[in-house]
């Protein structure tokens, strides 16, 4: 059977908290329902993640190895940009693996205007592949989002992270205001909205209430939900509180998966970072909670990951079966019926 989308509920801060506050199985069979009722059973889109700049980000966001900040404590060594065969090639690998979407990440607070004509070369190479794309590049204006739109790029990442009352725990180099607008121009260019949270950094089940109730009252929830269970790295700051307090319940991040899932039954909800410590069963449970997208590959962005054989295995006793990529074209012109070059880079 063909699932079809179907109108979101608006639910209430009460409504998600009720939720939440349901028995684990009565949530999981609610979300599964709802999963299917949307998108069909088994199927589920996987990506390959890519940093094409790593390290010395001016941000101090406090879970993050690729903070300037902590880099004295995480030993983590900054990268230039790769260059673009480097990434085409790395791109071929994760088609020829089975991914439908190659996501590229660079630690920047935003993209200089120098940066922009490598990255829509980087989008045009990979679309040529047949893959969907996907950059987390950092903060954008207007401009750049209409530029990375205009040369054809699928999806944009940019993490909320977590609730408004908790943010200020999580990072002083750029507000939650600050993420929101990205967002919007993003959406406003045409590009699809990816945006999600890390859980387990010491916040508290109100604040994944509230990060949730953030999403529905979004224009349109996002289109790609990661919801990341923090690897706590030590020398960052949320990695240390993590270590030192102990980490959040598994069971408690497939409730939030579960929870994401019914309050935002169009959007695909993806299983990202802290997958790689995870027993079989525990990401069965994800995908029966509505997980519907994974990261593939030995590695994300610096942090560990399931390796890519342990992944097919355990699609196949799942019997779980890959989303074919649909690349969006780029944007056409209406004069002429050609796609648009891509506009000026100022």
């Amino acid at each position: 059977m063909i699932a079809t989308h179907q109108s979101p509920k608006m639910y209430t801060k009460a409504q998600i908290a009720q939720l939440f506050d349901l028995p684990f199985m009565d949530l999981i069979m609610q979300a599964q329902t709802v999963h299917r009722q949307n998108f069909v059973a088994n199927e589920v889109q996987i990506s390959t993640l890519l940093s094409i700049k790593t390290g010395n980000c001016p941000e101090d966001c406090g879970y993050c190895s690729q903070s300037g900040h902590y880099r004295k404590k995480t030993g983590l060594s900054s990268e230039k940009l790769l260059q673009i065969q480097k990434v085409v090639n790395a791109a071929k690998q994760a088609k020829a693996s089975g991914s439908s979407r190659f996501c590229m990440g660079a630690a920047w607070k935003h993209p200089s205007d120098k940066d922009m004509p490598y990255l829509v070369e980087l989008i045009e190479q990979v679309k040529a592949l047949g893959l969907e794309t996907c950059m987390t590049l950092g903060m954008l204006d207007e401009n750049k989002a209409n530029i990375l739109a205009k040369a054809g790029l699928d999806y944009y990442n940019h993490n909320l992270d977590t609730s408004r009352e908790y943010y200020s725990q999580v990072t002083s180099t750029r507000s939650y205001d600050d993420r929101l607008q990205t967002l919007d121009y993003v959406r406003n260019a045409g590009i699809n909205v990816c945006s999600g949270s890390i859980v387990g950094m010491g916040e508290s089940r109100e604040d994944r209430v509230n990060w949730v109730y953030e999403l529905t009252q979004m224009p349109l929830p996002p289109d790609s939900i990661p919801v990341n269970l923090l690897v706590p790295i030590k020398g960052t700051p949320l990695g240390d509180k993590v270590l030192a307090e102990g980490r959040l319940s598994v069971l408690e991040w497939i409730k939030t998966i579960a929870v994401v899932r019914i309050c935002c039954p169009n959007s695909y909800v993806r299983l990202s970072a802290g997958r790689e410590s995870l027993t079989d069963g525990e990401q069965a449970l994800a995908f029966m909670a509505g997980a519907n997208s994974f990261f593939y590959g030995d590695k994300l962005l610096t942090t560990s990951n399931q390796s890519q054989a342990n992944d097919d295995r355990l699609m196949s006793e799942l019997g779980l079966f890959c989303q074919k990529p649909k690349p969006r074209p780029k944007i056409i012109d209406a004069m002429t019926g050609k796609p648009e070059t891509s506009c000026p880079l100022i």
